[in-house]
């Protein structure tokens, strides 16, 4: 849309880089070009404003496969006006001299014009496509029916029109044909997730055996080193048993040895000890013999009577002690009459 300001009864017209601007007074062309800047007058101006820029057009229209199937095509078109001349010629773009405004819809009916061309290409190869086909090479197919029948289209070069690029965005069925195409691939991939779980199951039963494989084992072989090791023990603890048996032997005999010894000393002691008690008692018995042999030596030649007056004496030094002596008549008789008839030699 051109910038158009007015000066007392004058208008002035600022137009973009992006938009051909024609000035036609009295049918002649005073400008042409992109991004002009002028002052006219309303009353004898007759303005067009074509945009040169790339414009984006989108599209979406329905077609029927050759199973009778509805399918929703989303594309984009991308075109230029290559030729302003030609397109202003053919197309109204001309501008209200006092708003800048289009007085008509060019652009509306170049969208008609490209969307029923690309329409009529997209169908013509979706009819002659199964469903499924269209669903996996459709889009690339009907891009390049789209892009090759908008090139040689002839209306379009006639109009100044440049096609840049076309791209199709989608291929959608039905909502209904889509959700039962859907079914068999979510089913297969339900069953692939089946799968994968039962198979992740499996790999978790198997190293939960392992794991349980490795436990046994493992108590297995600490069974067996136990039983290794109370073996050990049970030697260990005998050869500890037979060296201190064999200790004990040692110490034995030693004690033996050392008791044998002590007994032969004490018997030596003994028969020594009773050998001098032997030589003691004979010396003793000797000289109690002599002492005896000179003691009746010594009273072989003393008196009878001295005699049995020393065994009186000895006699009472060998007796009780006798505080009192009752002598009856009978014994003093006695004793005088034995008194009487000794004989006095």
């Amino acid at each position: 849309m051109a910038d158009i300001t007015r000066r007392l009864g004058w208008r002035h017209l600022r137009g973009a880089p992006t938009a051909h601007i024609r000035h036609h007074r009295g049918g002649k062309l005073l400008h042409d070009g992109p991004g002009l800047s002028f002052w006219f007058r309303a009353l004898t101006a007759a303005l067009s404003e074509v945009p040169v820029d790339d414009r984006e057009l989108a599209m979406t229209f329905h077609a029927r496969t050759s199973d009778f199937q509805d399918v929703a095509v989303q594309a984009t078109v991308t075109y230029r006006i290559s030729d302003p001349a030609l397109a202003a010629a053919r197309l109204d773009f001309s501008v209200d001299p006092d708003t800048g405004a289009w007085r008509g819809t060019p652009l509306e009916q170049l969208g008609t014009l490209l969307t029923e061309t690309a329409q009529q290409h997209a169908l013509d190869v979706l009819a002659r496509t199964s469903l499924s086909s269209a669903l996996v090479d459709g889009v690339a197919a009907v891009r390049e029916r789209v892009a090759a029948g908008l090139a040689a289209e002839p209306r379009l070069p006639a109009t100044g029109i440049e096609v840049v690029a076309v791209r199709v965005v989608a291929l959608r069925p039905e909502p209904e044909v889509e959700r039962a195409l859907r079914t068999p691939a979510r089913e297969q991939i339900q069953q692939e997730a089946d799968r994968a779980t039962y198979e992740r199951r499996a790999v978790a039963v198997e190293r939960e055996r392992t794991i349980a494989e490795n436990e046994l084992a493992s108590q297995i072989e600490l069974a067996r080193r136990e039983e290794q090791l109370v073996e050990q023990r049970g030697t260990n603890a005998r050869r500890e048993a037979e060296e201190h048996a064999a200790a004990d032997a040692v110490r034995a005999g030693a004690e033996a040895a050392r008791s044998l010894k002590l007994a032969e000393a004490e018997a030596a002691r003994s028969v020594q000890l009773a050998r001098a008690e032997a030589e003691g008692a004979r010396a003793v018995g000797e000289a109690r013999a002599q002492a005896q042999a000179a003691w009746l030596q010594v009273h072989t030649d003393v008196d009878v009577a001295v005699l049995h007056a020393l065994t009186g004496t000895r006699l009472a030094e060998n007796l009780p002690r006798i505080d009192s002596v009752t002598v009856s008549p009978d014994v003093l008789t006695g004793l005088l009459a034995k008194l009487g008839t000794r004989d006095p030699a």
